[in-house]
């Protein structure tokens, strides 16, 4: 297999971190936060990854196969979580420690709980609105009740990251530096 071939696009108005592990063909999108120590490899293929996204610490972004992985638009992706989904539509919450396998494709507004792991063996898609919670990886459709609340919230706390993180973490451009 050849050696993965390292070409960054970032937005100039994304704030990606100095000690970022960025490995592959990725391009993220206006307003995206990247905190340290988070990790994204487009290994087969590469990854977009949309405006607006929040990306922790010790999260973990993985593209595996060879098609384009597409995250949209208003995610976030909570501290060591790991996604490895082809597809992830806008405004999902990936929480804490949760693990989504490349079997699983997310649509929008969908929540994976806190230390959920999503191993199916057949290709799936998690349809709008689904909220997966506790060890066995339940699922429920939620209301979308208080969507506009949580986007208010997401942005004050884009706000916050993009005033904080760059006092304290040197900055990544999008020359593959």
């Amino acid at each position: 297999m050849p050696p993965i071939r390292d070409k960054f696009t970032i937005h100039s108005k994304a704030v990606v971190c100095q000690d970022v592990e960025l490995k592959g063909d990725i391009t993220i999108g206006s307003g995206t936060i990247v905190h340290p120590k988070a990790t994204i490899f487009a290994i087969a293929g590469p990854i977009v990854i949309g405006s607006g996204c929040i990306i922790e610490e010790g999260a973990i972004i993985v593209n595996r196969r060879k098609e384009v992985m597409r995250i949209g638009d208003d995610n976030l992706f909570e501290i060591g979580c790991r996604v490895e989904s082809p597809t992830v539509g806008d405004f999902n919450t990936v929480s804490t420690r949760a693990r989504i396998h490349h079997t699983v494709r997310i649509s929008s507004y969908c929540v994976i709980g806190a230390g959920c792991l999503l191993v199916p063996t057949e290709d799936e898609v998690l349809e709008d609105y689904t909220v997966t919670y506790g060890p066995a990886a339940e699922r429920r459709t939620w209301s979308g009740r208080g969507k506009i609340q949580e986007a208010d919230l997401r942005r004050k706390h884009a706000e916050y990251l993009k005033e904080m993180l760059p006092k304290f973490n040197r900055l990544r451009r999008g020359d593959g530096t």
